[in-house]
């Protein structure tokens, strides 16, 4: 099977609202049939005499061999470009590009997995569940927001998950609270190995500072950065780039779409996102007032 992204004008199955989300399903076997879990589409908003030029990239809720191939995908009605694909109808046509990125890394032997997920980008894990399932890998999830109508997928996690705990602020689902602040016992209850997680940047950043201080590898999607932040989902505009040092210490800027979306927790320099550190290579070089002032 080839790994090369198609261009595809895809057929819309159907657009559904799931709490405070939408889903929409299209029709796309050749994006179906190269699909691995982590990997994103990119979208055409606004229809082909459309103005919006930047595509709209979004992590893969489910691949289904049904009707064809479909895909998938959650988002949030945030911006005209969500809102133009929210309201399409059945049998309207979209052109998508995919699947793009580099897909969550599988272990090679059955192990604890935990899965922590925040808004709509949590769909990206049920894809990744259903693989690591496959694998003989005990799942676990942990799913938070703000409110229940924020919290997705928490009906399939506790009906495909080994456990699975759902946390909001409001204590409308579940238990009332954060995601960092009950995560430490789940780890200790799940005896996960291993953590994957989806979601709002500052979620995932949490999440890879209480693996760490567990011992625990974390492979996060920035997803969330990569659309507040992409332009043209395959590495050409550079708009996506965030610092990860290497296991030289070097830091470097990469790509969350080329480079990413799934990315090593720990490697992140999750403080200085939306910057270039200075010692990073190749960041620009900062003359000194000495240095570039008169004598």
């Amino acid at each position: 099977m080839s790994d090369t992204p198609v261009q595809t004008s895809a057929t819309v199955l159907t657009v559904r609202q799931v709490q405070d989300y939408h889903a929409i399903t299209l029709v796309a076997p050749a994006i179906a049939e190269r699909f691995r879990p982590g990997q994103f589409v990119a979208l055409a908003v606004g229809g082909a005499h459309s103005g919006r030029l930047v595509r709209r990239c979004f992590g893969v809720y489910e691949v289904k061999s049904d009707y064809g191939g479909t895909v998938e995908l959650v988002f949030a009605d945030t911006e005209p470009g969500t809102a133009w694909l929210a309201g399409l109808r059945s049998r309207d046509q979209v052109d998508v590009v995919g699947p793009l990125g580099r897909p969550f890394r599988l272990p090679r032997d059955p192990v604890g997995c935990l899965l922590v997920g925040g808004g709509p980008g949590g769909a990206a894990l049920f894809a990744l569940a259903d693989t690591l399932r496959r694998r003989g890998c005990p799942v676990h999830f942990l799913l938070g927001g703000p409110a229940a109508r924020q919290v997705f997928g928490s009906r399939m996690a506790n009906r495909i998950g080994d456990s699975a705990t759902v946390v909001t602020g409001d204590g409308s689902m579940g238990e009332r609270g954060a995601v960092p602040e009950v995560m430490p016992r789940v780890v200790a209850e799940t005896g996960a190995d291993v953590v994957y997680a989806c979601g709002p940047t500052s979620l995932l950043r949490s999440v890879t500072r209480i693996a760490t201080e567990h011992g625990l590898p974390s492979q996060v999607s920035v997803e969330e950065f990569l659309q507040r932040t992409g332009a043209c989902g395959i590495g050409t505009c550079m708009t996506c780039v965030l610092p990860v040092h290497g296991e030289d210490g070097v830091t470097r800027m990469v790509r969350a779409c080329a480079d990413g979306p799934v990315l090593r927790g720990d490697r992140v320099r999750w403080g200085d996102l939306g910057t270039i550190p200075f010692d990073a290579l190749g960041a620009p070089r900062v003359l000194s007032a000495m240095e570039g002032g008169s004598s």
